[in-house]
């Protein structure tokens, strides 16, 4: 009788499965918190991140629930070790490259705040890039079914 339990994938995989998901929610609470915001919540903003909040057009939010709503179920794939992780990762790493892109392009973010404001986008998708390798290794590997 085989003792272990089905854990090929060792502790690393737990560890990255379960980050994947805290960071991924953590997206969501923002999404949530960004639809929701108050008239006065915005009006407590500097008036360039006014400026930009009042130019998003509304397939920004769409592709930014996409990408946060895509790496929660990428995370709970990898978390059930099911292949169509990959997919959900990747999917949110599309949607992550679109809302960089579109930020930049129909909204004036860039004239108002320079380079600095790629930052968190070059962190998104860094860890985004990350989750959708590390899923396809694990794929590749046989941790997903």
């Amino acid at each position: 009788m085989n003792a272990t339990l089905d854990l090929p994938r060792g502790k690393g995989f737990w560890i990255t499965g379960i980050l994947a998901l805290l960071w991924n929610l953590i997206g969501v609470a923002m999404f949530v918190m960004q639809l929701t915001m108050s008239p006065e919540q915005v009006a407590q903003m500097s008036s360039a991140d006014q400026t930009i909040y009042n130019a998003l057009p509304m397939w920004l939010y769409v592709v930014f629930g996409i990408a946060v709503f895509g790496g929660v179920l990428g995370a709970i794939g990898l978390l059930l070790k099911k292949r169509w992780a990959v997919t959900m990762f990747f999917v949110s790493l599309l949607a992550i490259l679109a809302q960089t892109i579109g930020m930049f392009t129909s909204t004036p973010a860039w004239d108002l705040k320079g380079v600095h404001t790629l930052g968190m986008p070059g962190i998104l998708i860094v860890i985004a890039l990350f989750l959708w390798w590390y899923s396809q290794k694990a794929a590749v590997r046989g941790w997903l079914n």
